[in-house]
């Protein structure tokens, strides 16, 4: 999952939803120099991420995507199931998403001293062009999809243009989503539910 699943999965704790949102810059063991509960955010994230990846649905998904790019399937899938959320948000998200996606940036930006650089670096843009609400939008996936291919990985790879996958097999990509997602719902419940037991 990208930015709009991990903050949703993460629940209604501010320290998880930060942790969430920093999941994917922070490297190495915890706690990495954050605080205890931030900190487990972030192993709530690498532990959702480890569902995903393990999960049938997820796994048919990365098997659609074309031979060229199999290498990058796992960021096109994150990108493309966070659009199927954001289109469905009604269905999942406790308030509009405008709403939900503006209390993530504000938590971000209360704790910008916190901010990996990489994320401390995009978030600007991040915010100014609301880039969860836009996920809506096909190509506001495939814009996203073009910018990692530049900004994101260190290597050459085949990010760019990767949006037009999802519309040419938006059906079967959405059936995984609806497979998947309930179900990462409710293993992320319980992994929240168990830290508290």
């Amino acid at each position: 999952m990208n930015f709009l699943a991990h903050a949703l999965l993460a629940g209604p704790e501010p320290a998880d939803r930060l942790g969430a949102m920093l999941g994917d810059f922070v490297k190495g063991p915890l706690p990495a120099g954050l605080p205890a509960p931030v900190a487990a955010g972030v192993e709530l994230h690498r532990r959702i991420d480890s569902y995903a990846d393990a999960h049938p649905a997820f796994r048919r998904s990365r098997a659609r995507v074309s031979a060229p790019r199999r290498r990058v399937a796992g960021i096109m899938v994150d990108l493309f199931y966070d659009h199927f959320l954001a289109a469905a948000w009604e269905r999942f998200g406790p308030e509009p998403l405008p709403q939900f996606a503006a209390g993530v940036y504000d938590l971000l930006d209360e704790h910008a001293r916190m901010l990996p650089e990489r994320l401390a670096a995009m978030f600007p843009a991040m915010r100014a062009q609301d880039w969860m609400s836009s996920y809506r939008r096909v190509e506001a996936v495939g814009e996203a999809l073009d910018r990692m291919a530049t900004h994101r990985l260190r290597r050459p790879n085949t990010l760019a243009g990767s949006g037009s996958e999802l519309q040419a097999r938006y059906p079967d990509f959405a059936r995984d989503f609806a497979a998947f997602f309930p179900e990462a719902i409710a293993y992320a419940a319980s992994v929240r539910a168990g830290r508290r037991s």
